[in-house]
């Protein structure tokens, strides 16, 4: 069979599942291709997974849609965030030399990346809005380094399905599949409106997400992990976020 009737099919099987309110059932055709959500299980789970399902098959390539320099939101809001640890302030003391992105998990060369050694990857500047789940939104330039080049520097192994990312911020944490980490508007982040990302959003180092809502953009980033299973991560539903009740994928 084709990957066109392939494709065809899934989304034909999904969507009768849905016209037909048998969210179980699609809950079943999505697991036939590898596509429940971490957070497929409980009340919610054959929503979740419809819904990420769907939006794979559709828009598994599709691009978040970016803005002229003259569309840069004038007063970006920045979301309230902890107080700086001392740890962070210790780093932003000294300028984040120190700042460090540790790479790990299902890679052929585990590496401890310092701000310097991401500038000196293959730069993307994208100017994208983030959209908030409360309402929200603004328009900003971002730059950085795609994802997907700090995961070939390391060599990514065939076996990997999900990237995992810890902030500096105790308890924060999120993952994508691997379709969004080796998308190519996925940034690993150091600039905004052309200059430092400022410490208020993300700065020194955020992983920027376009496709989907801002709390998978994550703030202070220190790790990154590569991975085959979710479960070994917190309650194994993909995310803090998802754990306090948000869902896992969440595509605009």
């Amino acid at each position: 069979m084709s990957g066109i009737s392939r494709r065809t099919l899934i989304t034909r099987g999904l969507a009768a599942a849905a016209g037909l309110s048998g969210l179980a059932l699609a809950d079943r055709v999505a697991g036939r291709y590898g596509l429940i959500p971490p957070d497929g299980g409980g009340v919610y789970g054959p929503g979740e997974t419809l819904t990420y399902g769907v939006q794979r098959l559709l828009t598994r390539h599709s691009l978040a849609r970016e803005f002229s320099r003259g569309e840069i939101s004038k007063a970006p809001f920045a979301n309230e965030t902890a107080p700086p640890t001392d740890a962070f302030k210790h780093l932003q003391a000294g300028g984040c030399k120190d700042w460090t992105l540790s790479v790990d998990g299902l890679v052929a060369h585990p590496a401890s990346l310092s701000l310097d050694d991401l500038k000196r990857l293959p730069v993307r500047s994208q100017i994208t809005q983030v959209t908030c789940e409360e309402g929200w939104s603004y328009v900003a330039e971002w730059i950085g380094t795609p994802l997907i080049q700090v995961l070939n520097a390391v060599g990514v192994s065939p076996q990997a399905r999900f990237v995992v990312y810890s902030s500096m911020e105790p308890d924060s944490w999120d993952s994508v599949d691997m379709a969004e980490a080796l998308h190519p508007q996925t940034l690993v982040t150091y600039g905004m409106n052309d200059g430092d990302l400022p410490v208020a959003f993300g700065g020194p180092l955020r992983l920027r997400v376009p496709r989907q809502l801002g709390y998978k953009s994550l703030k202070y980033i220190t790790r990154v992990t590569v991975t085959d299973n979710l479960k070994r991560f917190g309650k194994g539903k993909g995310s803090a976020a998802a754990e306090g009740g948000y869902a896992w994928y969440a595509g605009i």
